[in-house]
């Protein structure tokens, strides 16, 4: 069902760097060049929560790692993802430092009808390439082709995952987001007089 289309061999981890997601994966991604092993699937992000990307995209412990068009709109079924801080550089150490990419941090927030915005402990690194987004082919080849020629510069790699609470509390049976969800409950648990 999940579009995870290549497991790793027993014994082997996919623990890359942020220069290597960039280099090795999104640069060779965005320039149509393949790579080996290919493990990370192409996924639309934004309509899925970050709790339904297990069998989806490529898992690795409790990172999830995908590629998908950029786009403006990070919003699913239950919330959004806000973007925290300012965006940071990748570099390559192994060109002398040369910049190659960019890597932005989003926190997944659920909407809800009681309050406009619960803050979760799901956090999302979205990595692009540093020169993608000056050209665009869009134009005329678009028209020579019926619409079915990709700009593949748009494209950004993902790596979702869910941090730790650090609260000290003895609920580590409870991930952040299902205490989330048992404190929005117990909101319809609370009764009124009637009379």
């Amino acid at each position: 069902m999940g579009s995870n289309n290549v497991n790793l061999p027993p014994g082997f981890r996919f623990y890359p760097t942020d220069e290597e997601l960039v280099v090795h994966f999104l640069h060779r991604k965005a320039t149509l060049l393949p790579f080996h092993p290919d493990v990370i699937p192409d996924l639309d992000l934004y309509p899925y929560d970050p709790w339904e990307l297990d069998g989806k995209a490529m898992a690795e412990g409790n990172k999830w790692y995908y590629f998908s068009r950029k786009t403006q709109n990070r919003i699913s079924g239950s919330g959004f993802w806000k973007p925290l801080g300012v965006d940071e550089p990748v570099f390559s150490t192994s060109t002398g430092s040369k910049k190659v990419g960019m890597k932005k941090h989003y926190v997944f927030y659920i909407t809800t009808e009681a309050t406009a915005e619960v803050k979760t402990n799901w956090v999302m690194q979205e990595f692009g390439l540093s020169d993608c987004g000056s050209t665009s082919t869009s134009g005329r080849s678009s028209k020579r082709r019926g619409n079915q020629k990709v700009d593949y510069s748009t494209w950004v790699l993902c790596r979702v995952y869910e941090r730790n609470c650090d609260d000290g509390d003895d609920s580590a049976e409870l991930s952040c987001l299902d205490e989330v969800f048992l404190s929005l409950d117990d909101l319809d648990e609370i009764s009124l007089p009637n009379n």
